[in-house]
């Protein structure tokens, strides 16, 4: 399928998970792809190994950073089409252990780098009259709780209302520019490995979390990139301000 032929694609976190799996979906769905990334060498490795794609230098809690590389690929390439704000941390701590730093560097990363490339996306896409299609990376976290992730809870959980504020905006406004949240489960990513390596015994630990798994696995970065493809295509047109969740059955339960 070529859904996004001639479309223009920015992808925060890019250099590896879900960023990079979207990157490559995208690409072989025919959109040209600029995979950005605080981790610079590994954006454009994975670039080198997409056809037509690029990298950028971002640091997502920079308002000039995110600024610079809007810009500049919306001179590079006339336009940006598509927005996936996928850069993201997870700390772990309850309401009593995490620390402040910790709480401040989830807020930075996961929700003012979400906000800030919203903010960004909307600007470059309204000035080219073409509307466009935003979507930003929540998590099953940002809609059930869990005792020990207070930062990633309270994080993720604003970024599903930031989604519907940024839809609710654009569309009042005619920008025609659509925004949707993705709320993943667990996913083989970098991410899972490290956490899943804190534990004692990784082995157990990647046990219990699949078995809370209705569906008895974790799910793959490519399945989540379908769902990115989908929304960020013109099959979704009637779609925004909506959360789309992808976990194996873990909150219907």
């Amino acid at each position: 399928m070529r859904r996004l032929q001639g479309k223009v694609a920015l992808v925060s976190g890019g250099a590896s998970g879900i960023g990079l799996a979207s990157a490559r979906r995208l690409a072989d769905e025919g959109a040209e792809v600029v995979l950005a990334d605080l981790n610079r060498d590994g954006a454009e490795r994975a670039a080198a190994e997409i056809q037509g794609a690029s990298a950028e230098l971002l640091d997502v809690t920079s308002d000039a950073d995110w600024q610079r590389v809007a810009d500049a690929v919306a001179a590079r390439h006339g336009r940006v089409d598509i927005l996936v704000n996928s850069a993201g941390i997870v700390a772990f701590g309850s309401i009593e252990d995490v620390s402040l730093e910790d709480w401040r560097r989830t807020m930075a990363v996961n929700l003012d780098g979400t906000f800030l490339g919203c903010r960004h996306g909307v600007r470059v896409m309204k000035a080219t009259g073409r509307g466009g299609a935003i979507v930003n990376l929540s998590s099953v976290s940002g809609i059930i709780g869990g005792h020990n992730i207070a930062a990633y809870n309270a994080a993720k959980g604003a970024v599903r209302l930031l989604t519907k504020s940024v839809a609710l905006h654009c569309a009042r406004k005619g920008y025609g520019i659509r925004c949707n949240s993705v709320h993943p489960g667990f996913v083989e990513t970098p991410m899972l490995e490290a956490v899943v390596n804190q534990g004692r015994n990784p082995q157990d630990t990647r046990a219990k979390l699949q078995a809370g798994v209705p569906l008895g696995r974790n799910a793959h970065p490519e399945e989540v990139a379908a769902m990115i493809a989908y929304l960020a295509s013109d099959e979704a047109a009637f779609v925004t301000g909506a959360e789309f969740v992808i976990d194996g059955g873990v909150t219907a339960m």
